[in-house]
């Protein structure tokens, strides 16, 4: 009998870790999740190989880290010689489908290479990938899954509609070969703005009503820039409505993952199937002045939830170091497929000794534009590179560095421990010029109008 697993992955946008039930968050914004990782297994620890979407998905799509793919780094798609894990698992014999609701997870980067079935899905492809009945199950529940009848299309929440097309797509993958499914939800990235029955979830908790906080998330949203340019982006009365919109966006979107994985567990087939759920990246939410995710490499947006059941007979622990690469690699290695030049471990057999996470160069122009006087020393300029122990992180960009005692994330203390400061970078010298090295040069993506306006309403173009 073929022991080979099913598996679905779903990737998450923005969960930062310390904001889920399993990071021990006074809020119980993952009820469903908790309950995943009590029946499988679930990773403090888990570090996100990038701090936003375009270069963490190319990661987690490759196995390989941003200075070797060049995505988020030199460049906006994978290199043509670097094979994708769809095209791993497909050599393998699995059917492989995709379903994206962010255009950096799209054919303008070569995520789409190796999936039988794969499909975007803004505003514009809307009735042709959803379909006029998901479409209209989605326009009556407009109340209850999303902010009600606005033309604001950032307000839109959109768990329910890729939970009709995922559900639907499960039944056509189910059967005698094995599949891998790959999930991108949106949510909850910014703007923060819950579906109409979760806006007052946590306001009781906050000086400010439901439409006043969903103000405040709004206008954070709309003037990112120029409120980080400031100083001082939110007041404490600011910052509470707009963690108590997130984390009412979390509690959501966990609600709408348990209903996929209950459907899952329901799938007709005689295999396992692994079902994951972890986030790209996590979010700045004021915190040391900063909002989004850019920037930095602190753990605010590296840090992520990683859950998953199906697995046996892993060989780390639940608070070791793990990252995307491993989980994928261990995928791959069960399903038969080609590893070569996945960079992670398999964690059926080993854990890991550091992790790594990177930021491209800089732009500061967005922030000096609204005030010339920003302090641009205090980040680093060229590519940043975090090399992650379970106590450290020591990082570095050219001409650079710091020791951070974790979880202090300011204070360098590379003169108070020189010894460790010189290890670590020996350390990530040897991966730089190994693991780190990239494949090729880096390519930009050619995103059409649709992808545009998608990426613009998530505030990443202008």
């Amino acid at each position: 009998m073929d022991s080979r697993p099913n598996v679905v992955w779903v990737t998450l946008d923005s969960v930062r870790q310390d904001r889920t039930t399993m990071g021990g968050h006074d809020r119980d914004t993952t009820p469903r999740l908790q309950r995943m990782a009590e029946a499988g297994r679930s990773f403090s620890t888990c570090i996100a190989a990038g701090i936003w979407t375009l270069p963490s998905s190319a990661s987690i799509l490759t196995g390989t880290y941003p200075s070797h793919n060049t995505v988020g780094v030199d460049g906006e798609t994978i290199p043509p010689e670097l094979p994708t894990v769809a095209e791993r698992f497909d050599d393998a014999g699995y059917r492989t489908a995709c379903l994206s609701r962010n255009g950096h997870l799209s054919e303008a980067t070569g995520m789409d290479r190796g999936f039988d079935r794969f499909e975007w899905i803004a505003a514009s492809t809307l009735l042709s990938a959803a379909g006029p009945r998901t479409l209209a199950k989605y326009l009556l529940n407009i109340r209850r899954h999303s902010a009600g009848l606005t033309t604001d299309t950032a307000k839109h929440a959109t768990p329910f509609l890729m939970n009709d097309i995922a559900k639907r797509w499960l039944d056509d993958l189910a059967g005698e070969e094995p599949f891998f499914y790959y999930l991108h939800y949106n949510e909850p990235h910014r703007p923060f703005v819950p579906p109409l029955p979760w806006q007052d979830r946590y306001t009781a908790d906050i000086d400010a009503t439901a439409e006043e906080a969903i103000d405040i998330a709004m206008d954070a949203h709309r003037n990112m820039h120029a409120r980080v340019a400031s100083g001082d982006p939110l007041t404490e009365r600011e910052r509470e409505a707009l963690l108590a919109m997130y984390d009412a966006e979390v509690a959501y979107t966990d609600e709408c993952i348990g209903r996929l994985h209950d459907r899952v567990r329901g799938l007709d087939t005689d295999r396992e199937t692994v079902f994951v759920v972890t986030a790209d990246h996590g979010e700045m939410l004021g915190d040391r002045g900063l909002l989004a995710h850019n920037l930095v490499v602190d753990d605010a947006l590296v840090n992520v939830p990683l859950v998953a059941t199906g697995l046996d007979d892993l060989a780390v622990e639940d608070d070791d170091l793990v990252q995307h690469t491993d989980l994928m690699r261990t995928l791959l290695e069960a399903a038969g497929a080609d590893t070569d030049g996945v960079q992670g471990v398999d964690l059926r057999e080993e854990a890991r000794e550091f992790a790594i996470s990177q930021r491209g160069p800089a732009n500061f122009d967005l922030y000096l534009e609204h005030d010339a006087s920003f302090d641009t020393s205090r980040f680093h300029e060229s590519l940043l590179t975090g090399l992650r122990t379970e106590t450290h992180r020591y990082q570095r960009s050219e001409g650079r560095s710091e020791l951070l005692a974790l979880p202090d994330e300011t204070t360098d203390v590379s003169d108070s421990e020189p010894d460790l400061a010189a290890d670590l970078a020996a350390r990530l010298d040897e991966w730089l010029a190994t693991e780190g090295a990239p494949v090729g040069e880096g390519r930009d993506a050619e995103f059409d109008d649709a992808m545009r306006r998608q990426l613009s309403d998530l505030g990443y173009v202008e």
